[in-house]
């Protein structure tokens, strides 16, 4: 029987995945370098989600499952919608249906966007080995920081971070439009993303698979394992 084929969709780097050991016990599974736009031109959504195509494209998956975490899920859903028929599913972390920072059930809370964004304007390395190991609560150790500091420029990382704030993401819309199984997932207690904004996307899709993790999904055993059993390789 053929291995499921996962795509793992991160912010700025493929370093994110830190549980991508463990899915490639039983998957193949890739990635790529959001980041690597920059060599090529302006640093926007569409660029970054074109990139990850190419990189699709280059493996020739027929149906892969499509993964995406924290703020790569608009590039995830983006993706996936590119590839919709020819899809076997699509699993969110931090699982919203946009990234909102206005209103009662705003999924994305603005101040600590904020806060992060101000902290990056001053000095990058500072956020990426304390911000980011605070935001993500341990999950991103100083080894992981150091790593991505060494191969995102500070200049690209504050564009791509720029995105979230730019424009409403339409994640829910997409997803509905994409019409395959569905994993959505919560970082319980995360800083950033709002229990409201994950309870919205559960209720938009009952029919999903549904979890909550103590640590950021990207690097929790839990999600792992949850994808194991959505992909069927349990």
């Amino acid at each position: 029987m053929a291995r499921p084929t996962l795509f793992l969709v991160p912010t700025w780097t493929e370093l994110e995945w830190t549980i991508r050991p463990q899915l490639e016990e039983w998957a193949e599974v890739a990635s790529y370098d959001p980041a690597s736009v920059a060599e090529h031109g302006e640093i926007t959504r569409d660029a970054i989600v074109a990139a990850g195509l190419a990189e699709l494209e280059r493996l020739g998956w027929d149906e892969p499952y499509v993964v995406g975490d924290t703020f790569g899920t608009a590039t995830a859903a983006r993706i996936a919608h590119a590839r919709r028929d020819a899809l076997a599913g699509v699993a969110l972390g931090h699982a919203c249906l946009s990234w909102d920072m206005d209103g009662d059930r705003a999924p994305v809370k603005r101040e600590l966007c904020e806060a992060m964004e101000q902290l990056m304007s001053q000095d990058v390395d500072s956020f990426a080995r304390h911000g980011l190991t605070q935001i993500t609560q341990g999950s991103y150790d100083e080894a992981l920081a150091q790593e991505m500091v060494k191969r995102i420029p500070s200049d690209v990382m504050r564009a791509i971070w720029a995105l979230a704030d730019q424009q409403h993401e339409p994640i829910g819309e997409l997803l509905r439009e994409i019409d395959r199984p569905l994993l959505l997932a919560q970082h319980e207690g995360c800083l950033v993303f709002t229990d409201e904004g994950f309870e919205d996307v559960v209720a938009t899709f009952p029919q999903a698979r549904s979890l909550g993790t103590p640590t950021p999904p990207g690097g929790d055993p839990e999600f792992a394992a949850a994808l194991r059993e959505f992909c069927g390789a349990g």
